[in-house]
């Protein structure tokens, strides 16, 4: 009640100081000096309008500030969303370049071999997951036959034991089922590298007396008719003596980063049927 009774009070002196200013800026221009009655209506008044003012002003300023907030927030989301463009262009750029070098790399190496060869991206892991091997997206379309030599800028990778018009399958190297006739590049001794688990390999039937040892280079030695003479195939990172054994038990690190096969080269040679008729003329 007393808020009602207040309210009307306000807005009569509003009324009146807004008359009282009118009256004294109509007097003004034909007096110098203010009487007793100019003088109170102006030291009453000039701290409602300085109020006033000051609070039209911080309203105003306000509003202003309002709208700058707003437009630095819309440019804010503008310069965020091309900083996330500027990062995916950037991200597709380091990938063009790494995939350039793998593939400058996959060429110097195909030029080393000097045998035709088909390049093919890895699409896909064994789907039955009971075999180390990889789905490639090149077929006999592509002049892709089984047991066909699979290798990479590094070194061996494995050979073609399922074929399709337009996909092929590759059994690594380090899958327990392969076996690759070799020789230790150094000392000439050979052996037999078979797969032993992910990343490991063997290297089997070295005799005691070979001459092997840490950090040897092991080769392809161009037997057994599928890889040709030379090519990588890893590193000796371990050797034993065995016990009871005529063997040396030797570890191989294959030279092949098999977690990371994208692209891979597939050597092109006659089907194995028709090069063991060409190394023996008798089985025709």
């Amino acid at each position: 009640m007393q808020r009602e009774r207040r309210f009307p009070k306000i807005w009569i002196w509003l009324a009146f100081i807004c008359f009282a200013l009118f009256l004294l800026s109509s007097n003004a221009s034909q007096r110098s000096s203010w009487n007793s009655a100019e003088q109170l209506v102006v030291e009453g008044a000039t701290p409602v309008q300085s109020f006033f003012n000051q609070t039209v002003k911080l309203l105003v300023d306000l509003w202003e500030d309002y709208f700058h907030l707003v437009d630095v927030q819309q440019e804010n989301r503008r310069l965020k969303l091309a900083l996330d463009s500027l990062r995916r262009e950037n991200g597709l750029y380091r990938e063009r370049v790494a995939t350039h070098e793998r593939l400058s790399d996959l060429l110097k190496f195909k030029e080393a071999v000097s045998r035709p060869a088909v390049a093919a991206q890895v699409v896909g892991l064994d789907p039955t997951g009971w075999f180390q091997s990889v789905v490639i997206n090149k077929g006999t379309k592509s002049g892709i036959n089984l047991d066909m030599p699979v290798v990479n800028a590094s070194g061996v990778v494995g050979r073609i034991v399922s074929v399709s018009p337009h996909y092929a399958k590759v059994l690594l190297v380090v899958d327990q089922n392969s076996a690759v006739d070799c020789l230790v590049q150094r000392s000439r001794d050979r052996g037999m590298v078979r797969g032993q688990s992910a990343q490991v390999c063997r290297l089997d039937y070295m005799i005691k007396s070979g001459d092997v040892k840490e950090g040897d280079v092991v080769v392809t030695s161009g037997l057994g008719r599928v890889f040709p003479k030379g090519l990588p195939v890893g590193t000796i990172s371990n050797v034993e003596e065995g016990d009871g054994t005529l063997f040396k038990e030797i570890e191989v690190t294959p030279a092949a980063d098999f977690s990371k096969l994208e692209e891979v080269l597939v050597i092109l040679q006659a089907p194995i049927e028709e090069r063991k008729k060409e190394s023996d003329p008798s089985m025709d």
